[in-house]
């Protein structure tokens, strides 16, 4: 996942109701997908994140040293300067990017 290319808001604005319910039909529908990719593309974040953060941990046995560790520092800042993951899956699902399918129950 590319982040840096995401077209994804940095603020809150509103959305055509329409436009997110046209591919399901159901406002709530495409809620829950919206949100389960959500939480996907979270997930990625995180790992990447913390990935990128073990590489300059420095482990300890004394807990009375605390390094600021600058490398650490600007990588968090530049996460936090990132896309939220919910507005990366709103953009997702509104350039039909996103693949869902729907289960039928059987009886």
């Amino acid at each position: 996942m590319d982040l840096k290319d995401t077209k994804a808001e940095l603020t809150t604005i509103t959305y055509d109701r329409d436009k997110i319910e046209e591919n399901v039909g159901s406002i709530y529908e495409a809620i829950v997908i919206m949100g389960k990719r959500a939480e996907q593309i979270n997930a990625e974040i995180r790992s990447e994140l913390h990935n990128k953060l073990d590489e300059f941990a420095v482990h300890n046995t004394t807990l009375e040293e605390v390094f600021e560790n600058r490398e650490q520092i600007e990588i968090s800042k530049h996460y936090e300067s990132l896309a939220k993951p919910t507005s990366i899956a709103i953009e997702e699902w509104l350039n039909n990017d996103i693949y869902f399918r729907k289960v039928e129950e059987t009886n």
